[in-house]
């Protein structure tokens, strides 16, 4: 492939994918305040459009011509940057994520993700680790004891909760033996007993899948670990000096965030994009990229399923979850993982 041709594939992916992740999060957004409203017996968005399917198309408008309010005495450069941090480093994560196998366009061979990387999952799990910085940030520069109070629990929060997240992924690395995330869902191909997908969460891997989705509620900050904006206690939280499109980026972040938990949960233990392809070979090109987005939501309507079923931990409660309950869980399941393969071989 020539360097223009290159670089043009490269510009389209980028830009369809971009535009995919952000209609993603916000018909995400829809889907949440359907969903909720079912489980609490009311209907929900109805008004804008069929069904209330222009809804996140009025949000966002209304976020863009409301009043943006800066406070005075906030750390003006601090307080500008901390959303931009946080939505720019949600968004950034989808780079390294395929959504399926190969494809050819005229000719050129591509695969389906915006680049492919040998180390995509430390990438993903790097970039992730960052983003509490956009909370910290915002805490800080808003000068606001409410602010900064949710920023130090975000901030203790994510520490605790991504060591129990990164030591749930030990042992899909040692049945995968790689850190790239289409050699993970390659790993996975094929059946055993005849029938059953040889997906890793059917390969032993059931607790650490448990694990990484615990953690995962906690990385997004979502109920029931969502003590940073908490409400009661706290007005809003980290954003609680944060107006019109400034707050709307943190908001968008945190489901950008939600999508990206999903489409990792899916490569790592959901077999990705594998799924039954059969058919002409256009469907044989759309199928693997239907499988995945099925999967995916799968974990999205799950997140709004527990946010409408279970109540708020109290915070110690929150802490004492990780280091006494998810962290032995995930050490367990890697020495146990680390034996059975050691012991096969």
């Amino acid at each position: 492939m020539d360097t223009t041709a290159f670089v043009l594939v490269s510009a389209a992916k980028t830009a369809l994918f971009l535009a995919i992740l952000l209609g993603v999060v916000a018909y995400t957004v829809l889907l949440e305040r359907k969903l909720v409203g079912r489980i609490q017996n009311r209907w929900g968005p109805s008004r804008v459009g069929p069904f209330g399917l222009l809804q996140p198309l009025a949000d966002g408008l209304k976020f863009i011509f409301k009043e943006d309010v800066t406070p005075p005495y906030v750390n003006r450069p601090l307080y500008l940057l901390a959303p931009l941090l946080s939505l720019s480093l949600a968004l950034t994560t989808i780079a390294v994520i395929p959504v399926g196998g190969w494809i050819d366009i005229k000719g050129i061979r591509t695969p389906v993700q915006i680049t492919d990387v040998g180390v995509g999952l430390l990438v993903v799990l790097g970039i992730t680790s960052i983003a509490v910085y956009g909370i910290a940030l915002a805490g800080w520069a808003s000068n606001s004891k409410y602010s900064l109070l949710g920023s130090l629990r975000a901030c203790a929060q994510m520490i605790s909760y991504e060591v129990a997240l990164g030591l749930s992924l030990i042992g899909v690395l040692i049945l995968s033996g790689t850190f790239s995330l289409r050699g993970i869902v390659e790993a996975q191909q094929g059946t055993f007993l005849g029938f059953i997908p040889n997906w890793n969460i059917f390969r032993g891997q059931i607790v650490a899948f448990f694990v990484y989705l615990c953690a995962a509620y906690a990385e997004t900050n979502r109920v029931p670990f969502d003590l940073p904006e908490a409400e009661t206690e706290l007005v809003a939280g980290y954003h609680t000096e944060y107006s019109a499109m400034k707050f709307a980026m943190f908001f968008m972040a945190e489901y950008a965030n939600m999508v990206t938990v999903g489409c990792l949960a899916t490569l790592l233990f959901l077999g990705g994009w594998l799924g039954p392809v059969f058919g002409p070979w256009w469907l044989q090109a759309i199928l693997p990229v239907f499988w995945f987005g099925l999967k995916v939501f799968f974990f999205l309507f799950l997140y709004i399923w527990v946010r409408g079923t279970l109540p708020r931990f109290r915070y110690d409660q929150l802490m004492a979850f990780s280091w006494k309950v998810l962290f032995p869980l995930a050490i367990a399941n890697a020495v146990v993982t680390a034996l059975v393969v050691a012991l096969k071989s």
